[in-house]
């Protein structure tokens, strides 16, 4: 596994690994980062996970291309793509402990049996927004997803909309997140804090 990966975005290098906070505008500039990223994941043969919440699914694969096989993708179990229903949510409310292990059983699965050797993860976050059953744990679990990534060769994405969020939670997601996507640019964060540090501010 190479020590630099290219993130999908045009000139934008990344590590395994790397936990990054993507800020952007509207769907739109959403789909800017989220579809050169899903398209670099399955062209490189990872293991690609994707978690959407402002578009239905099906929207999402009717955008990704017609020079990548989507279908076989998904056939293969090379590409799972899902609601935020089926993740995040998907006992009703969100929950910590929960969503770690859905990545340490995706992840883990498909570096296990399933024979990947990357893993390259993207989660939507306008879910929290409805103000679910949970969503109080969200910064936490942002903060704790800094000792999984160690686990498994990957890469997780989290993607915020600036239109979207408030600055409270933008505040947040800088204390939680290593790297920040933002105008095209990958940012090392100065303001990031260790989930050590991070417990010891709360």
């Amino acid at each position: 596994m190479s020590d630099v990966l290219p993130l999908g975005v045009a000139g934008v290098n990344v590590r395994p690994g790397d936990h990054i906070c993507a800020f952007y505008v509207g769907v739109e500039e959403r789909d800017q980062v989220l579809l050169p990223y899903l398209r670099e994941g399955l062209r490189a043969g990872d293991k690609v996970i994707c978690v959407v919440d402002a578009s239905e699914p099906a929207e999402l694969l009717a955008s990704i291309g017609p020079d990548i096989d989507v279908d076989g993708c998904i056939a293969s179990q090379q590409f799972e793509l899902r609601p935020s229903s089926d993740a995040y949510l998907a006992a009703g409310s969100f929950s910590t402990g929960d969503m770690l292990e859905f990545w340490n059983a995706s992840v883990g699965a498909a570096l296990g049996e399933g024979g990947y050797t990357f893993s390259r993860a993207v989660g939507e976050m306008t879910w929290a927004l409805r103000d679910p059953l949970g969503v109080e744990e969200l910064v936490g679990y942002e903060s704790e997803l800094n000792r999984f990534m160690p686990k498994y060769p990957q890469l997780i994405l989290c993607l915020y909309d600036l239109k979207r969020f408030g600055g409270g939670i933008v505040v947040d997601m800088l204390k939680t997140h290593p790297k920040l996507l933002l105008g095209g640019m990958l940012l090392d964060n100065p303001y990031y804090l260790s989930p050590d540090e991070f417990l010891a501010t709360r």
